[in-house]
């Protein structure tokens, strides 16, 4: 209980400096900006308007997510060595292991903040074109613009930003912030096409490579996993199991990252 409660108070003051962040405030604001301007946008593309807004909406919401995780991410750790606020801190009774997970707890609740925020942007925007377009039009739709299965997306989206926010965590604790930010977005980019590495070894013939496509296959991220905006936008179903089996794998790679974290964290020498 008590390392609940250093873990909440730590989340807690990490909410609240991020919040008053004004790179915050800007990256909210220009998402906000971004699917309200999808509509307008929409507008011009008779028939395709709401795929446009859904499109655009939540694609706004993983790059401004993005952006969020890894600027603000990469500093969680840096931020307090380079301020030497660090030692006075771990003077404190508070482990090391409880610090890395109110810092990434703290992370994880300003992210949820800000998703949930644009997502009621994004369905607000959507309701005034349900009301405002003509029945013949609605009537066209391939799915209601009002669509719960839009939280689906949304719910992907944000178990992704968890794991980009874990691995800029992690890199965090024992490199720059210029450094951590190169392999935090160069793991992503390579996340995106980690599927195509399982099947890289039926095009070469050295061994050795197909060998490490497949060692590279399962020890990255398979960030692909959670992109299921186009089934969503085209009124495809997303099963249960999917959403289930996608999001456990995520929890499952965070934990394993904030845990790798801890361990590197803890090893560190701050003298």
């Amino acid at each position: 209980m008590k390392a609940l409660r250093v873990v909440g108070t730590i989340a807690v003051s990490v909410f609240r400096e991020s919040v008053r962040d004004k790179v915050l405030y800007n990256l909210v604001f220009f998402a906000l900006l971004l699917i309200s301007a999808s509509y307008l946008i929409g507008q011009l593309t008779a028939g395709q308007d709401v795929k446009i807004i859904k499109d655009l909406g939540l694609a706004a919401m993983l790059l401004f997510g993005l952006f969020i995780a890894v600027f603000i991410g990469i500093g969680l750790v840096s931020k307090e060595v380079e301020r030497r606020s660090i030692y006075s801190l771990l003077a404190k009774p508070i482990r090391r292991h409880e610090f890395i997970a109110g810092k990434y707890a703290g992370l994880v609740l300003t992210l949820a903040v800000n998703v949930a925020v644009m997502a009621v942007a994004l369905y607000l925007v959507l309701a005034c074109m349900a009301v405002t377009e003509p029945a013949a039009v609605r009537a066209a739709w391939e799915a209601p613009a009002v669509d719960p299965a839009m939280l689906e997306a949304i719910l992907l989206i944000f178990v992704e930003l968890m794991l980009v926010t874990a691995l800029a965590l992690f890199f965090s604790t024992f490199s720059s912030p210029i450094l951590s930010a190169s392999f935090t977005v160069g793991l992503v980019i390579a996340g995106q096409f980690d599927s195509d590495l399982k099947h890289f070894r039926a095009i070469v013939h050295s061994r050795a490579v197909a060998d490490l496509t497949r060692a590279l296959y399962y020890v990255l991220p398979n960030m692909a996993a959670f992109d299921v905006k186009a089934q969503v936008v085209h009124g495809l179903p997303v099963t249960a199991g999917y959403l289930a089996v996608t999001t456990a794998y995520g929890v499952s790679y965070v934990a394993a990252v904030v845990l790798a974290a801890m361990v590197i964290f803890a090893r560190r020498d701050f003298r």
